[in-house]
């Protein structure tokens, strides 16, 4: 090498090392060291570009994956081959009347509520939802059929999860903790709409009454949609016979059957459009 040759420091270059720290995605997503890093780059991401949009509170749907819309449940049928494949294309297609309620809900919410009409630079009553199919797309769907803003909360899964088409993209976003998920569905939540579902709907919906049970929410207007559902599936008296919880409880929520129900339900609750929302408590 002579004098003049400059030597070479291209491994120096592209060392891992060498990249600046906002920009070694491999050292900020895999180090355990920078979990907390990562719990406040999730919650400062959606709370950012939630202020930016001016979502002040939302009315926060949840129900099942698995619900079908009729037209994806009549395809599903359709396509699949007689035996235990169609039953259960036909059992979970009985479901999807909770996907056109669930729509027809989150219409109503977003043209009545507030969604479409901010106040002072501030939307109040935006559906949110996980960002999935099933009952959490109709929800969507609904609010993009009358053209307000929607957000999908969604989760990275193992069998990945795509977000459903009809959440506004700038406010569908993706969590890698379900802990800052769970945050940030309930921190703005004005009211809670449950349709039918799964564990991940009772685990959802059991946490936000817990929440209000122990006070450290304010009181929440809370709807469950689907009558015969829910009285097969919990027996909340037998709780109240039990003495593990009290009968002023069950004050916490009503038990109806339609989308417009729940919309009246949580009405005279006392939820309104467009009425001064304090940040509630970092649950």
């Amino acid at each position: 090498m002579s004098n003049t040759e400059r030597p070479d420091n291209s491994q120096q270059l592209h060392a891992p090392s060498y990249l600046l720290p906002v920009q070694d995605t491999d050292f900020l997503a895999n180090r355990e060291e920078l979990r907390g890093l990562r719990f406040a780059l999730e919650y400062s991401k959606a709370d950012l570009v939630l202020r930016d949009w001016g979502v002040r509170s939302t009315v926060i749907v949840f129900g099942s994956a698995r619900i079908p819309s009729p037209e994806l449940a009549a395809e599903r049928i359709a396509a699949a081959p007689a035996g235990p494949a169609r039953a259960r294309a036909e059992k979970l297609g009985a479901w999807s009347r909770y996907y056109q309620e669930a729509q027809a809900f989150a219409k109503l919410v977003s043209e009545e509520g507030g969604a479409l009409k901010p106040v002072e630079g501030w939307r109040d009553n935006v559906i949110a939802t996980g960002g999935g199919p099933g009952i959490m797309e109709a929800a969507n769907r609904g609010a993009h059929d009358a053209g307000a803003p929607s957000i999908g909360f969604n989760i990275t899964l193992p069998g990945e999860q795509q977000p459903n088409a009809y959440s506004t993209p700038d406010l569908t976003f993706r969590f890698h903790y379900f802990a800052m998920r769970k945050m940030h569905l309930a921190m703005r939540a004005r009211a809670l709409a449950v349709f039918p579902g799964g564990f991940g709907t009772m685990d959802e919906l059991f946490e936000l009454l817990t929440l209000q049970q122990t006070q450290k929410a304010s009181v929440t207007p809370v709807v469950l949609v689907g009558k015969a559902y829910w009285e097969s599936v919990i027996n909340f008296d037998a709780m109240i016979d039990s003495g593990l919880i009290e009968a002023d409880d069950l004050k916490i929520f009503d038990i109806v059957d339609t989308g417009a129900e729940a919309w009246a339900a949580l009405k005279a609750r006392g939820l309104k459009p467009a009425s001064p929302v304090q940040r509630r408590p970092v649950p």
